[in-house]
């Protein structure tokens, strides 16, 4: 049986000093955050409380052996200003999937998911409501066992914090094919949404961002031609009416998002063909004229237009127009906002608490 999580909440919100139509990326947090501990093999005393900074011992394992995972998931707003959350028991198994690679515990499903419910029950009001705009989500665990010493931790947290965002592109972006730099190879971590793989990131990015690009386009570790993902996001092609994506090979995160897409891709009768692809291959596409559409996908970024690849020497400008892919992104944001039928059974709504007056 799921223990009751216990609710304390905040005397002193900070509801009121949000402007929800000039939102910070990433700085801005709600009122709570949902905590439990891992302790002796189980997980214990799970709760919501004001959120504030965590006691963490210099000896953390987290901090010197890396085992921290997290996940991100969006609240919106429904007909009713009913709260929404999109797939959320995918979140949890991927969460756990995340655990298994990194020797970490798995939180039980409905821990999971019955946590993201309620905080996001308490925190409805922090859901922006503009077009494109949600409540970030962001569950977390990391080992907080103090110990120096190369080896799993016996205690962990597992925490949930909420971030109001808007829109994270709000126009096409540029991609820089990294030939350097990996992000994860076959037997590495590269499935799994672990801390250290966004760590090793950063530099790419940053030197990919002094070039004048938005983010990496990650290819394979061993050839350096063989596309894997984009930095935030997962990735498609359209080539002669129909889409490919790289398949997930045990090096490329199973994005939520992207097995979102490819169901709605086909249900509005194009063909998705998951497999390698070479960053070869897209140039050449591009050349031939075949080459109609690219877009990346993410809990963050929804659905994001490519506007070129920079690769080497080469650059490979993508059409202007994104008809499907537009369509694809309206009919994704329209699912979330229940202003178009849920006929895959994606969005789970959060009952709140009626107020008395």
């Amino acid at each position: 049986m799921m223990q009751q999580i216990k609710i304390t909440k905040t005397e002193n919100s900070g509801l009121g000093n949000i402007d929800f139509s000039n939102i910070p990326l990433g700085t801005t947090f709600t009122d709570h955050m949902f905590v439990c501990d891992y302790k002796e093999g189980t997980w214990v005393n799970p709760r919501i409380e004001p959120l504030a900074t965590i006691p963490t011992h210099p000896a953390a394992m987290a901090l010197h052996y890396g085992q921290a995972i997290f996940e991100g998931m969006k609240a919106t707003v429904g007909k009713n200003k009913t709260p929404l959350l999109f797939r959320p028991e995918q979140n949890a198994k991927r969460f756990n999937h995340s655990a298994r690679r990194m020797g970490m515990p798995e939180v039980p499903e409905a821990l999971f998911v019955e946590a993201v419910k309620q905080i996001v029950a308490l925190e409805h009001n922090w859901i922006p409501p503009q077009l494109g705009s949600a409540l970030y989500l962001r569950p977390f665990m990391y080992a907080d066992e103090p110990f120096i010493g190369m080896r799993a931790a016996t205690s962990y947290k597992f925490i949930v914090i909420c971030s109001p965002a808007g829109p994270f592109f709000s126009k096409k972006i540029k991609l820089y094919a990294e030939t350097e730099y990996i992000r994860a190879a076959n037997g590495g971590t590269g499935e799994a949404k672990a801390a250290g793989n966004y760590a090793a990131a950063i530099l790419p990015t940053e030197k990919a961002k002094a070039k004048g690009y938005d983010q990496v386009l990650w290819l394979d570790a061993k050839e350096h031609r063989y596309i894997q993902e984009v930095g935030t996001m997962n990735i498609f092609f359209k080539i002669d009416g129909n889409f490919i994506t790289p398949s997930t090979d045990g090096s490329i995160l199973k994005g939520i998002t992207r097995d979102s897409v490819i169901t709605l891709l086909k249900d509005k009768g194009f063909t998705v063909t998951e497999r390698p692809i070479t960053i070869d291959e897209i140039i050449q596409f591009s050349k031939d004229g075949r080459l109609e559409e690219a877009f990346g996908t993410g809990t963050a970024v929804a659905i994001a237009m490519i506007e070129s690849i920079g690769y080497k020497d080469e650059e490979i400008i993508l059409p202007a127009n994104n008809p499907v892919s537009e369509d694809v992104k309206q009919t994704l944001d329209q699912i979330k906002t229940q202003e178009q039928d849920d006929k895959f059974g994606w969005i789970i709504p959060v009952e709140i608490e009626e107020k008395v007056s």
